[in-house]
């Protein structure tokens, strides 16, 4: 092996490697966008899809793709599983690297289209037919768009340009995501009774925020190593600045424009800009410039945001954005190859773009290759998802859906000893009071429950010794819990139970946006104190508690005093005022 074989194939390999780390960064992104209740479900679609997305193109799909220059379809030595004249592909994309690396590199491609899917159609799909959707899509549709682009097929042949995937990944995963959403139609509580788009928050943005940056980091593979060589370094890095430079335009440009038309910089926005300015910039990185990589960027950006408030409006419901970042923005990035495509800018670019004196010769050809790849992946991906729909189905129940599909569907949760809460499932308490929120897990045990025929119930006896007995329920902010237990043990209360809630009081907590759209419940977090006591002054207990926590702002917190019926210990059988004493004298 000559020295130019190892250093491209170490090339290759490196930037394989960063696009297969991107399955990392879309769980991470798609779970933190989508609700605590399905996030099992979530990370659990991203290992599959790249699983049946890797047979899928091992079995069929890198045949189709690259088996001969037929103008549809690969059509020659397509079964690459025990063939013995793999050097058919010798020259396929490049000669300069053994088979199996140019395969492993258009496999990771090829998963990257697959998962796109995932996000769009999260939270409500049913966990096998995504899996099955996957498996055809990337045994079937993705190899078919890849052969007319980059395998030989009429597209290349008409000269359509996308160096690395605008429209054979980016677009085929953002019409088959169009496709799934529309056919699956939103989520329950998406839209209210008038049909007006009710905010969903994801539950954790931490989770993907850090995702944002894995796939950020994995497009400095997926487009400089589309090159598939090192060659010429001087390519490398000019495709690895502009496709940095249009991410950090993007990021500027979104996050302005939540800013000034949602009236408050978006966090999920600016994620998705800068996701926006990546894939904009994907089909031209190599054949533009480092200032318009610039403007690239920028518009799309702007883009992103309008398509993510336009797709809710229009009952497309996309819990992640994958629609306006991948679709839309893949679309754009398609069309800034006609207008901005550079003739020299690399040694890969030899023709100009509209904007650069190239006329529209380029740009009618990227247009054909848009509304050609459109209809054939729509109609083809919204096919499937029906015949899959009228025979397996494709939407869970809507009891699974409200319960979370981690549940329905795995059996188990993501966060076992949390007590996590669906702020969308909550009830506004009509006294303006703080609201205790039950999941409705929690609700249908309780109610199932059964005594058991052989435990002897005793007849309780009602009598309190003539003591009277009081319960006091503080509800306050969490951070006052330390003074608070303080100063009640000072008074001899050392019994307590304390509970983590949500609510808010007359104040109506604090107004949340979620992508623009109001938050349907604002609820902070509080404690709730429970005390019991008889032999100590509930007087006295009451000014303990008042001045340990009085500060003369909002929040400061509320007391509600109840009469108890009765008191037992379980253990003695005592009752009333005996019950309690031992706690009260310890």
């Amino acid at each position: 092996m000559n020295i130019t074989m190892m250093v491209d194939t170490l090339w290759v390999l490196l930037a394989a490697v960063l696009v297969f780390f991107m399955n990392l960064g879309f769980a991470a992104v798609e779970s933190g966008f989508a609700r605590a209740k399905n996030t099992v479900n979530i990370l659990s679609k991203n290992f599959i899809v790249f699983a049946v997305s890797s047979l899928g193109f091992m079995l069929l799909g890198w045949g189709l793709m690259f088996g001969g220059d037929h103008p549809i379809l690969g059509t020659q030595n397509l079964l690459i599983l025990g063939n013995s004249n793999l050097d058919f592909y010798k020259d396929t994309l490049t000669s300069d690297v053994p088979f199996w690396g140019k395969f492993f590199f258009q496999l990771v491609f090829c998963g990257t289209a697959a998962t796109i899917v995932s996000g769009s159609v999260a939270e409500r799909v049913k966990y096998i037919s995504f899996i099955v959707f996957s498996f055809v899509l990337t045994i079937f549709i993705y190899p078919i768009v890849g052969h007319w682009i980059w395998g030989g097929g009429w597209l290349g042949t008409l000269g359509f340009l996308d160096f690395a995937g605008d429209t054979v990944v980016h677009s085929v995963g953002g019409w088959a995501a169009l496709a799934g959403a529309i056919i699956l139609g939103p989520r329950h509580g998406k839209y209210d009774k008038d049909g007006k788009p009710q905010a969903i928050p994801g539950h954790n943005m931490s989770l993907a925020v850090i995702g944002l940056f894995i796939l950020w980091l994995g497009w400095f593979g997926f487009n400089p190593g589309s090159t598939m060589s090192f060659q010429n370094p001087a390519d490398v890095m000019h495709i690895l600045v502009t496709t940095n430079t249009a991410a950090i335009t993007a990021i500027l440009t979104a996050t302005a424009t939540s800013w000034i038309f949602i009236g408050k910089p978006d966090l999920g926005m600016t994620i998705n800009g800068c996701l926006a300015g990546l894939v904009g910039i994907t089909g031209s990185c190599a054949y533009v410039s480092v200032e318009s990589s610039m403007i690239i960027g920028a518009i799309a950006g702007v883009l992103v945001v309008f398509a993510v408030l336009f797709f809710d409006q229009v009952k497309v419901d996309d819990p992640v954005g994958a629609t306006a970042v991948h679709l839309v923005c893949g679309v754009f990035g398609t069309i800034s190859v006609g207008l901005f495509a550079q003739a020299g800018v690399t040694s890969l670019s030899t023709v100009n773009g509209l904007f650069f004196g190239g006329g529209f010769s380029l740009l009618g050809v990227e247009l054909l290759g848009i509304i050609a790849v459109g209809i054939f992946v729509f109609i083809s991906s919204a096919l499937i998802w029906l015949l899959l729909d009228k025979t397996i189905g494709i939407r869970v129940s809507l009891e699974e859906e409200i319960l979370g599909l981690d549940i329905g569907e795995h059996g188990h949760t993501a966060y076992p000893d949390f007590s996590v809460v669906e702020p969308i499932m909550a009830s506004d308490d009509e006294n303006g009071d703080t609201v205790s929120i039950v999941s409705p897990v929690e609700v249908q045990k309780e109610a199932s429950a059964t005594i058991s025929p052989d435990v002897a119930i005793p007849v309780v006896n009602r009598a309190h010794s003539g003591a009277k007995i009081t319960k006091v329920t503080i509800i306050t902010n969490q951070d006052k819990l330390a003074k608070l237990q303080s100063s009640l043990d000072k008074i001899g209360i050392t019994g307590l139970t304390v509970t983590n809630v949500l609510g808010y009081g007359m104040q109506k907590g604090h107004a949340e946006y979620y992508r623009g759209l109001p938050v349907k419940t604002r609820l902070l977090p509080k404690v709730q104190i429970d005390i019991v006591v008889c032999k100590i002054p509930t007087e006295t207990v009451v000014a303990t508690v008042k001045k340990a926590l009085y500060t003369g702002n909002m929040g400061d917190g509320k007391i509600f005093i109840y009469d108890v019926e009765n008191v037992i210990k379980i253990r003695t059988g005592e009752e009333g005022y005996d019950a309690l004493q031992d706690e009260e004298d310890e």
